[in-house]
């Protein structure tokens, strides 16, 4: 074989290899409490040992955005372990509507006695249709009323000109009847993520442990030049739309029936009917 036949197929192999490498590029994120092989005493030892200002980048691999991070609060204060939740607490889905980029949907949980919020469900997916996401969602509760964002009410192509929320409520979602916006009609985002941040400093915000996709992007989430990144940020945005209308929560209507069948067993003359 001549040099020059050599230099070729090394080329060949070398386009090969790098078109592999590019088509098995994966990111994986782990944390200190992924390594197995250290007891949770040991864990503990380790991140006692890091400055306090360097303990989330080095056990949980967060990335040091220094004042360009939109929530800058230890996930110690806002996690909590998944527990049944109250019939009678308020409840509300929230969703971020996308396509190329996922779509993606929260449940908040609000324990109005304490003021707590609690994210007790989230799931995200790309390139689904509303068809498609109603049939993961509706399980929430078919009673379950949704926030929604103001493009929602935009036609698109794939809907034949009807508006994503309406198509939406025909899938059998309970969505309100206006878009995500506060009490006195303003749609602020910085308004919103501030809310989100003094909930969370003060708190009154709390994210079951399980919902491993929405700490990836709360970890994430940042400015650049004073601008929110629009990057991998669609469960932060669906749980932002839900604390603006957390006025709109409600109790599950089954809690109210098994309040009244209670009643009437404890009122055999039928008072009270």
């Amino acid at each position: 074989m001549s040099p020059k036949q050599h230099h070729t197929s090394d080329d060949c192999q070398n386009d090969s290899s790098r078109k592999a490498a590019q088509m098995t590029r994966h990111v994986t994120f782990m944390t200190i409490d992924d390594a197995e092989h250290y007891t949770p005493q040991q864990r503990a030892e380790i991140i006692s040992a890091y400055p306090a200002h360097e303990r989330e980048a080095r056990a949980k691999g967060i990335p040091v955005l220094g004042s360009g991070r939109i929530f800058p609060v230890a996930e110690e204060l806002i996690v909590c372990e998944p527990f049944r939740l109250p019939r009678y607490w308020p409840r509300l889905g929230a969703l971020d509507f996308g396509w190329d980029h996922p779509s993606a949907a929260v449940e908040l949980a609000w324990d109005t006695e304490a003021d707590v919020v609690y994210v007790s469900k989230a799931c995200r997916a790309s390139q689904q249709t509303p068809a498609m996401q109603a049939l993961t969602l509706k399980p929430w509760g078919e009673w379950l009323p949704w926030a929604w964002p103001r493009d929602g009410r935009r036609e698109t192509l794939e809907g034949a000109g009807v508006a994503l929320a309406k198509q939406y409520a025909a899938h059998g979602l309970n969505m309100l009847s206006s878009h995500a916006q506060f009490a006195d009609g303003s749609v602020s985002v910085e308004a919103g993520l501030m809310e989100m941040l003094d909930r969370m400093q003060s708190g009154r915000f709390k994210v079951f442990s399980t919902l491993l996709p929405w700490f990836e992007e709360f970890r994430l989430y940042h400015r650049k030049d004073g601008q929110v990144v629009k990057l991998r940020d669609d469960l932060m945005a669906a749980t932002r739309y839900g604390v603006m209308m957390l006025r709109e929560a409600v109790v599950d209507p089954a809690e109210f029936k098994a309040a009244r069948r209670q009643a009437e067993q404890s009122d055999p003359l039928g008072a009270f009917r």
